[in-house]
């Protein structure tokens, strides 16, 4: 029967079903030294995009392939948060001590630090799986991001607080719950999130193509100056009218998107750059 043909309907949620569970298997077990847990939520949310998209890709080769490629990046990340919730947590210990209203005042100002906190915790690897950028913009636009899309962000802690609900409240279902519970929050989000981010990519790359139009053309004018007269002056000219020319497309392409620094390229093509 075409319906359970390897390309059939129930052939391919199976196989869904089968990358979801190794997807989740594998995020564990990467997150267990603790300190590598940042460049494993990154390859976590960098396939789920893949799968999301429908890109066809190895769970296991792309997954330990964002692993290597953001570790650095990711790990800084991770341990700035980590710092930032212990700072908080010690914080909050503190405030219990002290007087009733100012405590109270105080735990409110510290409930507020921690919602901004995991809101832009919930797009910091997200971001960092697909973006290009320093760790201080990576951070600043996960704030930005989770603001501007809040009602998404709330959607996307619930996704991710519900298997531990159902861990506590369904306890016959914790085999089910411990090989989906970090996978299929990370898929749902990357749902929410995959069109924006595709609209993201189409404006910065669109930016990046005319304003590589632009430098070619002040390449070529710059060239033709060249002959005339300038002699082995050209090479230094090219290569500083090339970075006043990038930058100035830079500063541009942040404004027109809102995000700034951010180059819309695949997590093995920002890399290969930077290698």
């Amino acid at each position: 029967m075409k319906f359970f043909d390897i390309d059939g309907p129930i052939v391919q949620f199976l196989s869904k079903v089968a990358d979801l569970m190794w997807l989740n298997i594998l995020t564990i077990v990467c997150c267990i030294p603790v300190i590598t847990i940042g460049a494993s939520l990154t390859a976590l949310n960098y396939m789920a995009l893949k799968i999301v998209r429908n890109e066809e890709t190895y769970i296991t080769k792309g997954f330990f392939k964002a692993f290597k490629e953001n570790f650095k990046q990711s790990t800084v990340i991770w341990l700035i948060f980590m710092v930032l919730f212990s700072v908080i947590y010690v914080d909050y210990r503190i405030v219990l001590t002290t007087d009733v209203q100012i405590g109270n005042l105080l735990r409110g100002l510290i409930v507020m630090v921690v919602v901004l906190i995991i809101f832009t915790f919930m797009y910091v690897f997200p971001l960092q799986s697909k973006f290009s950028n320093t760790i201080k913009k990576t951070i600043q636009n996960a704030f930005i991001l989770s603001i501007m899309q809040w009602p998404k962000t709330l959607l996307m802690i619930l996704l991710y607080l519900l298997p531990y609900v159902l861990f506590y409240v369904f306890p016959g279902l914790i085999p089910l719950v411990l090989v989906f519970c970090l996978s299929v929050p990370a898929i749902l989000s990357a749902r929410l999130n995959h069109k924006f981010f595709r609209k993201m990519e189409e404006q910065i790359l669109s930016q990046g193509a005319e304003r590589q139009d632009a430098e070619d053309i002040d390449t070529q004018g710059t060239d033709t100056q060249g002959i005339d007269g300038q002699g082995t002056g050209d090479a230094e000219h090219d290569i500083d009218s090339g970075e006043q020319s990038t930058d100035v497309m830079a500063e541009e392409t942040e404004e027109d998107i809102g995000l700034a620094g951010h180059t819309a390229t695949d997590v093995s093509e920002n890399n290969s750059q930077n290698d």
